[in-house]
């Protein structure tokens, strides 16, 4: 398993690479610059700045210098927050969001197992097709209208949860995980769901109920452990589109994470 997780890691590294280049040269053949505004610059200010920030330098140069600073961990200057660099700015917000994602995932993890295992132990009756309805509800409905809903009914009317901030207040972490987390929840419910029909129709799992064992333990001890495969397999991608689609719940509850930077960056 370990030289396994080793050889793909390797493997990333030719595509991280790609992808990282062919981002310079896109980047660099768009028209403008990062000093082209309304406000004129001097043309001298403005050979200082390009001088500070190694844009006078020959394209070659320059991805040269990138490279370099990239294998250092430095991420450079940031042109939208002067005298800040782009390191500070992820120290500054990066830990928050994670947090913020690992409390969604462990939500939808939770909830989306436990409906998608209920509802595979009685298929095609109300007890499957309640969770599943919900989990069809819970893609459909997108975060900018799901977070200020569950805002004015638990927050304004019944006066149960913060509104807003992140760390200040008891319980002000539960409604932007929520808010978060529940399409991936819909999603792990399903993926549980199809991986538990699979598994419960294998000959095995009949022989442990033929030879009279409780129905929980052959879900907990015989099925649930291959059932959850597809759910494993889509963690990783899970945990990843949480980090990147979490500055919309951020603005919604004032969260101090990347997402006010995604969006005053914009």
């Amino acid at each position: 398993m370990i030289r396994f997780i080793l050889w793909r890691l390797l493997q990333a590294i030719p595509v991280i690479f790609i992808v990282i280049t062919a981002t310079f040269f896109l980047v660099r053949s768009a028209p403008g610059g990062p000093f082209d505004s309304e406000k004129a610059v001097l043309p001298e200010v403005k050979r200082a700045l390009e001088a500070q920030y190694k844009l006078d330098l020959p394209l070659h140069e320059q991805y040269v210098a990138y490279l370099t600073d990239l294998s250092q961990g430095d991420l450079g200057p940031s042109f939208k927050y002067p005298g800040r660099s782009v390191n500070e700015i992820l120290g500054s917000g990066l830990p928050v969001t994670a947090e913020l994602g690992l409390y969604a995932l462990s939500f939808a993890l939770f909830i989306g197992v436990l409906a998608g295992v209920f509802a595979a132990l009685k298929p095609n009756t109300r007890q499957d097709y309640i969770p599943m309805g919900l989990a069809m509800i819970g893609i459909c409905m997108p975060s900018f209208l799901l977070g200020p809903l569950l805002v004015l009914v638990f927050g304004i009317y019944l006066d149960w949860l913060p509104i807003a901030g992140w760390g200040d207040l008891p319980g002000d972490k539960i409604l932007p995980s929520i808010t978060l987390g529940s399409a991936y929840a819909a999603y792990i419910a399903r993926l549980s769901r199809a991986g538990m029909l699979e598994i419960l129709s294998q000959d095995y799992i009949r022989t442990a109920r033929a030879k009279g064992l409780p129905e929980w333990q052959v879900v907990t001890q015989h099925a649930l452990r291959g059932g959850l495969i597809p759910v494993i397999a889509f963690l990783g991608p899970a945990f990843a589109g949480l980090l990147a689609g979490s500055f919309v719940v951020e603005t919604i509850f004032q969260i101090p994470g990347l997402g006010r930077f995604y969006v005053q960056a914009a």
